[in-house]
Order: C-alpha cells, then structure tokens, then sequence
C-alpha cells in the first residue's frame, strides 16, 4: 500500500513538471513568433522580381509647416471686472452683454444709506480737524510766549494729528466711491454712487440685475479691451526647436472661411502636462469680427530647414500606424530539400512621420539611425509578403 501511494507522488510531480515545461516552451515559442513577425525574408530571386532597392536617410531641406489649434484671448491687463468696495443695491444699469463702452461712460449706479452716514462723518471730522487746527495754532503761540503750560501744548497736538489721519481716511473712501469732496463739504449729500468704465472695450459678461444687493467681493460686469486682443497656440514640444519669435501664422476661426495672417510674439517657457506649450501672437489689426474665447486652426511656417526624409514610397501604412523596412543584411538558410540559400533579411519599423514635400517625407523618429538602409523601393510588396506569412502560419 505504502509502494502505490509513493507511485502516485512521483507520478503526479512528474506530471506537474511536465506540465510546467509545456507551458515555458509554448511561451518562448509565441514569443519568438511574435519577434519575427516583424521581419521579412527574400530569396536573392524574390529580391530582383519585387525590385527591393535600399538607401540610408536623406538630408533635405523641407519648407516647414506646422499644424495646431489655439483660441483667442485677451491679455489679463485688458480684462476688466467691475466690483464694488462697499456693498449696495444696484438702482441701474446701462449695459448689455456685448455693449461697447468708453472709457469714463457711466455704466451703473449703487445705492446704499450708508453711504449717508460715510458723509455725515467726514464732514463732521472735517469740522473738528478746522477747530483742532486752530486750537494747535492757538497753543503753538501761547508757549511761545510760555503762557501755558507744555502739556497742554502736546495734548492740543495730538488731537489735531488723530483727526487729519481720520479726515483724510474718511476722505479717501469717499474718493473710492466716486463722490465729489467739495460737493460734500459744501453740503451736498447724496445717497448713490455712480460707477464709471475703466477702459474703452465690450461688454463681456453681466453677473446681476436691478435691485440686487452687490456685496464687496461680487463682480457686476467684466469689461474687455478687444483692441489688444492675442491668438494663443497650443504647440507640441517635440516642434519647440523650430519655433522662433516673428514667424508668420496663418489662422481660420472655425465659424468662418476667412483666413488671417499673424505673427509669434512669445513662446511660453513651461511645458504642461499634457507636453504641450502656449505660443502667443499678437494681431496684426483690430477687428471687430473677434470675439475673447473663439477658437480657431493655424498653420505656423517654420522655413526652410534640413531634416531626416525619405522617399514617399518607402513609408507604408498599415492599420493607421506609418512603417519603414531596414535591411539588415543578409543570412544563409537551407531548404527542405538540403539546398543552402542566401536570404535578404528586413525588420519592419515602426516610424512617426512630419512634412511631406516633393516626394520625400521627413522621419521624426529620434531612434532613426543614419547608418542603416532603408527600402526606398518594394516597400508594400515586403508588407504584404510579411502579412501573408503571418496568415499562413
């Protein structure tokens, strides 16, 4: 009993590794297939019935354009929002969204009672800072003539510095609010205050209505100075090196047909997470066609520069990803039938294409190598050997 028992283990280990051995061994195979799945192979006659020619890369020079997306905006110094520093109900408005304004054009009015009660007390500190200022004076002469006492002198002193800084507190706010200090000291107080526009521009947004009660920290309109509106790129980083300051662009809003031309002003000098950079420019002209936010395609020309290319026919696409052959020499293999033969071996390479012009396409691989040869002719036909070989097996 205890001999079958033992059998039954080292049958059951043997099994197990036999097993294991099976999978590891498929594994390298479906590996191996997948390597090779890559590479092509041409017996000398294939080669000169297909007519495979190979070079290395080519440096030409390309006239270079590149292709991008970007919106128009409006620099954060021409982009105006319109607040209030003490709360009030709005009585009246004289805009509505995409109203154009002139700079000191009356756009709104507030009214608060206690815009009362900040002109009751500037006045009335303004009277106590005359009789204080004469009382100093008063003082200042009396002690000249020792007539009274130095403390006295000090306390008159200080009185009449704490109410100049209280006046003109006072006075400033009321300055903040737009009211008339004259007016005020001759009498005339008013219970609103008027709000004027800061920039001649549009009116771009409206974020209330008559008799709402504005808090400080609430924005009432946002005004835009669209005469220095700027077109702002989104630029890839791999084009970073061909980008310079004073290149012309060429941009359609995506609404319209129209196209129109530009130039880069700056480069930002901050790549976003998504590898991209913003490149600004500014419009050659205002237009009152342009709206802050619009979106629009552009074209940026680059020049002439010399890049990596070669012919069109010796890029293949295949399933929506672009390939070019390398030759990577030759090998000798026999034949079912004992014989040995001479194979032309090429590795299919996957490879990131740019400009197209004349007949040659640049390469941006950074992986691209100048010493190999490359299938410049019989490329599809190398594709389409590989691919029937796959199905075959």
């Amino acid at each position: 009993m205890k001999n079958i028992k033992h059998i039954t283990f080292i049958t059951l280990i043997a099994c197990l590794i036999f097993t294991s051995c099976g999978e590891k061994k498929a594994e390298e195979e479906s590996e191996k297939h997948e390597e090779a799945s890559s590479v092509a192979e041409l017996t000398e006659d294939q080669v000169k019935t297909i007519g495979i020619e190979v070079s290395p890369v080519l440096e030409r020079e390309l006239s270079g354009t590149i292709k991008t997306t970007g919106k128009l905006d409006v620099p954060p110094q021409q982009l105006i929002s319109v607040a209030i520093p003490f709360g009030g109900i709005l009585k009246q408005i004289n805009l509505l969204q995409g109203s154009q304004v002139k700079k000191g054009q009356l756009i709104a009015v507030i009214e608060n009672p206690d815009y009362i009660q900040m002109q009751q007390d500037y006045i009335e500190a303004k009277s106590q800072l005359d009789f204080a200022k004469s009382d100093f004076e008063r003082q200042t002469e009396l002690a000249k003539e020792n007539v009274n006492a130095q403390k006295t002198l000090q306390q008159s002193k200080s009185t009449y510095n704490t109410l100049v800084g209280k006046t003109n507190g006072l006075k400033a706010k009321l300055k903040i609010l737009n009211l008339d200090i004259e007016s005020i000291e001759n009498g005339n107080i008013q219970s609103s205050i008027n709000i004027y526009s800061p920039i001649n521009g549009y009116c771009t947004q409206i974020s209330t209505n008559i008799g709402a009660f504005i808090n400080p920290q609430d924005v009432i309109f946002k005004l835009a100075d669209t005469e220095n509106m700027h077109a702002e790129l989104t630029v890839f980083e791999r084009d970073l090196p061909v980008l310079a300051v004073g290149q012309k662009v060429l941009f359609t809003l995506s609404n319209e047909n129209k196209e129109r031309t530009t130039t880069i002003s700056l480069i930002g000098r901050e790549i976003g997470q998504d590898r991209t950079v913003q490149v600004h420019c500014n419009l050659s002209a205002a237009d009152k066609d342009l709206l802050p936010g619009s979106y629009f395609t552009a074209i940026i020309e680059t020049g002439n520069s010399k890049v990596a290319t070669l012919p069109d026919g010796a890029i293949v696409n295949f399933e929506g990803k672009n390939y070019v052959f390398v030759f990577k020499g030759t090998e000798n293999v026999k034949s079912k039938e004992g014989e040995t033969q001479t194979k032309s071996v090429y590795d299919m390479k996957e490879v990131e294409t740019g400009i197209s012009e004349g007949g040659y396409t640049e390469l941006k691989n950074t992986a691209i190598d100048k010493k190999d040869q490359y299938v410049v002719k019989g490329a599809y036909s190398l594709l389409s050997k590989l691919k029937n070989s796959e199905e075959e097996e």
